[in-house]
């Protein structure tokens, strides 16, 4: 009798563990189908009428790509709900490069900026106030993170955005530099400027050597 209580514990156990499984399984596999069709209603709908704020499809893009990769890291399976995941985020990327060409420049200004600052103001002047001895760091680290992460997509206009905006964030540094920014940081934001800077050459000038060519043909 004791074995047999002991075989129906191990047996509930299983079936527990089992069901644990198949639920996570199950889970998993809803996200990145919810995922590839929100991707997809996307693609079904033409850049000219598409109505809804960017801002919007951008931020339920990010939330809904979230969900997906948080649930299938609950399975141990997960290769072929990987590899779905990454064939929706390429087919929402050339959607949004195909949006991004359409628009106007100042519209375009306007997403690169926030791409690289968030939603802060830098206004015509871009005397970039609300930077200080706090926040230069890591401001220094988004804006050069995203440009190496964006490169391939920016435009000769996009370089010279960037390179106006990396010279504004350089000339508020030495304001922020005598207003107590610490040693420790201004080493950083010197390693991130020294690594930073013969990418924002390089590229500006493939940028416009492409386009010189293309303009050629």
């Amino acid at each position: 009798m004791k074995n047999f209580k002991i075989l129906l514990i191990t047996l509930a156990t299983g079936v527990a563990l089992l069901s644990c499984k198949n639920e996570k399984q199950t889970n998993a596999e809803k996200e990145v189908v919810a995922y590839e069709t929100y991707v997809d209603s996307l693609n079904n709908i033409m850049i000219t009428d598409l109505k809804t704020d960017w801002d919007s499809i951008e931020n339920n893009h990010e939330k809904r790509k979230l969900a997906a990769e948080n649930a299938i890291q609950e399975i141990e399976d997960r290769k072929e709900l990987e590899n779905k995941i990454l064939v929706s985020n390429e087919k929402y990327e050339l959607y949004k490069t195909s949006y991004l060409i359409q628009q106007p420049k100042a519209v375009i200004k306007s997403t690169i900026r926030t791409a690289l600052f968030g939603s802060r103001d830098i206004g015509d002047d871009m005397m970039f106030t609300w930077v200080n001895k706090d926040n230069i760091l890591k401001v220094y680290d988004t804006f050069t993170s995203t440009v190496e992460k964006n490169k391939a997509t920016y435009s000769r206009e996009d370089w010279d955005e960037i390179k106006l905006l990396y010279e504004a964030l350089d000339t508020r540094k030495n304001t922020v530099e005598n207003e107590g920014l610490t040693g420790t940081d201004n080493m950083k934001i010197a390693s991130i400027k020294f690594k930073f800077a013969p990418l924002l050459k390089i590229n500006r000038i493939t940028s416009k050597a492409e386009e010189n060519e293309e303009a050629k043909e």
